[in-house]
C-alpha cells in the first residue's frame, strides 16, 4: 500500500544485486511512494546480478560505478542529476564485501591487502558517495542519506571478521559527515542496523543459518525481514523523518537491548 511519502522525491540506491538484496527491496518500496529513482552498482555486480530486471520494473535507468572510484562516482552523480533534471532528495549505501571471508582468512591470519581492499569497497566508499554528494552540490536541501550496517560494529561476531571494523567505521563516516552535512544543506546522514537477513551476501557467511535461528528467538519481535526494512528506509527518506541524523538506528527486532531470552534455552 502506498501513502506516497516520497511522491517528487529523487534518489540514487547503490547495491541492488538480486529479489534477495534489502537495496533491491528499499528501491521497489521508494518507488511504490512516488520516488523517482536511479540505480548503480559494481560493473560486477552488475554480470552477476539481475538489477537490469529492476531497472525495467521501476523504470530507472542503470549507471555502473566502482564505489571505490572517484571517477565512477562523479560520474554517477553528475548523470543521475542530469536525468532527474534537478538535485537528489536521498542516497542508499548497500555495499559491503570481505576478501578475507570470501577467501576463508580466520581472524587471527587475515591477509592485510585483503582487509584494505574490504575498508575501501565497504566503509570508505561512502566517504566517497558523500564526498562526491558534497563537491557537487548534488543534494537537495532537508535530503537523507542511509547506510546499512550491523551491529558487529558493537559487539562480537567471530565469523563476522574486518567487516565488524568496517561497519564501525562506515557509522563515524556518518556521524562526522552528518555534522557538515547538517549544517551547510541540513542534509541528514543515519546509519541503519539491520537484523541478519538471508541476502545473497549473508547467507554465505559460515554458520548464518544457525545465527539467524538464534537472533530470531534472542529477539521479542523477530527478526527484521528485507521487506521491513525497506520500509523504515522509506520513513529515512521522507520527511517525516527530518529532525534524524548522524545516528545508528537499530532495526532488529529488539535484539541490540537483549541480553538473554529464555527463548534461546527452550524454557
Amino acid at each position: 500500500m502506498s501513502n506516497n511519502l516520497l511522491q517528487g522525491k529523487t534518489g540514487v540506491i547503490f547495491g541492488a544485486l538480486d529479489e534477495q538484496s534489502i537495496a533491491w527491496k528499499v528501491a521497489e518500496r521508494c518507488n511504490e511512494e512516488g520516488a523517482k529513482i536511479v540505480l548503480s552498482n559494481a560493473p560486477v555486480a552488475m554480470r552477476f546480478g539481475k538489477i537490469n530486471e529492476l531497472g525495467e520494473k521501476i523504470n530507472a535507468p542503470i549507471f555502473s560505478a566502482d564505489a571505490t572510484s572517484m571517477e565512477d562516482l562523479e560520474k554517477l552523480f553528475t548523470g543521475a542529476t542530469e536525468h532527474f533534471g534537478g538535485k537528489i532528495d536521498f542516497v542508499l549505501h548497500s555495499i559491503g564485501m570481505s576478501m578475507n571471508v570470501r577467501k576463508g582468512k580466520p581472524y587471527t591470519d587475515l591477509n592485510y591487502e585483503f582487509m584494505q581492499k574490504t575498508f575501501d569497497i565497504s566503509a570508505m566508499s561512502f566517504h566517497r558517495v558523500m564526498q562526491t554528494l558534497w563537491k557537487q552540490d548534488a543534494m537537495n536541501d532537508w535530503g537523507s542519506i542511509t547506510a546499512l550496517t550491523y551491529i558487529a560494529a558493537q559487539r562480537v561476531f567471530p565469523d563476522y571478521s574486518e567487516m565488524a571494523e568496517s561497519k564501525a567505521l562506515l557509522e563515524s563516516f556518518a556521524r562526522s559527515f552528518g555534522y557538515h552535512f547538517g549544517t551547510r544543506n541540513k542534509v541528514r546522514v543515519n546509519t541503519v542496523s539491520q537484523s541478519p537477513t538471508f541476502t545473497t551476501a549473508g547467507s554465505g557467511v559460515k554458520g548464518f543459518k544457525e545465527f539467524f535461528d538464534y537472533a530470531d528467538k534472542m529477539s521479542p519481535l523477530g527478526n527484521a525481514s528485507a521487506e521491513a526494512c525497506a520500509d523504515y528506509c522509506v520513513f529515512l527518506f521522507s520527511d517525516l523523518s527530518r529532525m534524524v541524523t548522524m545516528q545508528n538506528l537499530y532495526h532488529d527486532g529488539g535484539f541490540s537491548n537483549m541480553g538473554m531470552n529464555p527463548a534461546v534455552l527452550g524454557l
